[in-house]
């Protein structure tokens, strides 16, 4: 399995699919050794890096009904709808334990994408740099940090949101890194395209140091379009694998359904299982 990458895109509560997805990996003992994940995806990333069947699932269904999750309590007691230090603390090392060990050793490459809010452009974290607990929380929280309602990051001195600003679905990275072919995870149906937001105000009101990244933020429906459209040029010429929802997407990005969640997770597991023999012939003709 050398040269192929496995891309994970993001969605909040919509990871939980990519969750399921990659159950199914676990239990086929299927690891890439290249993972590059965004926001969701670079939650979901970390825990099939460290090889923890069901984690990406625990940590979502365990804990969304908790206020402390995602709640408009949190706006007024924490500035953000999400208690960041909740998830990207609480639950990986006193709930949902994750395994360093485990992802520090093994030679799985772990990429964690953020935007930068200096530039507007995407950073690439290496999760794995330094073998450091603390970097690899940081980054997952950064990769995640949801534009308006989540505060700005700071990664060793550099202010970063999520991912998703500026790569929603990192397959040029990827390429770029010598993968050849790549498998790509994403959270909503074939058909999807994002419609243009109207964020100019609020963007240049919340940002207003960062012109670089209020472009990006204008120009972001444009850009994950046209990365749609060359991912399905790549599907057609069979440089990538990809895996989305067969059914209509019914998540919302901050979905506190439990019971519509579950399921949510299972269609990903079945949707991996029902194309597991295509993956597996396709994976046979890479030469």
């Amino acid at each position: 399995m050398k040269d192929i990458g496995l891309v994970l895109e993001g969605g909040g509560m919509r990871g939980i699919y990519t969750a399921g997805v990659l159950d199914f990996f676990m239990d086929k003992n299927f690891y890439l050794p290249y993972v590059i994940g965004v926001s969701a995806g670079a939650c979901q990333g970390v825990s099939y890096v460290s090889r923890q069947r069901g984690r990406g699932k625990n940590a979502i269904l365990n804990h969304i009904e908790n206020p402390r999750y995602i709640s408009k309590r949190n706006l007024v007691f924490k500035r953000s709808i999400m208690d960041m230090d909740f998830l990207f603390d609480e639950i990986p090392n006193k709930y949902e334990l994750f395994d360093y060990d485990t992802f520090f050793e093994n030679e799985q490459k772990c990429i964690l994408v953020g935007t930068s809010c200096k530039t507007g452009e995407a950073l690439y974290f290496d999760a794995k740099k330094d073998k450091s607990k603390q970097f690899v929380l940081d980054t997952c929280r950064a990769s995640s940090s949801l534009p308006f309602v989540t505060p700005i990051v700071d990664v060793r001195g550099e202010p970063v949101l999520d991912g998703g600003i500026a790569d929603s679905i990192p397959i040029k990275k990827a390429i770029a890194d010598g993968n050849k072919k790549n498998i790509i995870v994403l959270t909503r149906g074939r058909e999807y395209r994002k419609k243009p937001s109207n964020t100019a105000f609020i963007s240049k009101k919340v940002y207003k140091n960062y012109p670089k990244l209020q472009e990006t933020i204008s120009s972001r429906y444009r850009v994950y379009n046209e990365t749609l459209d060359y991912i399905e040029s790549l599907e057609e010429q069979g440089e990538v694998f990809v895996i989305r929802p067969r059914r209509k997407v019914e998540i919302d990005r901050m979905e506190r359904n439990k019971s519509k969640l579950a399921d949510f997770y299972k269609t990903g597991y079945e949707d991996a299982h029902d194309i597991w023999t295509d993956l597996s012939d396709w994976m046979n003709k890479i030469k």
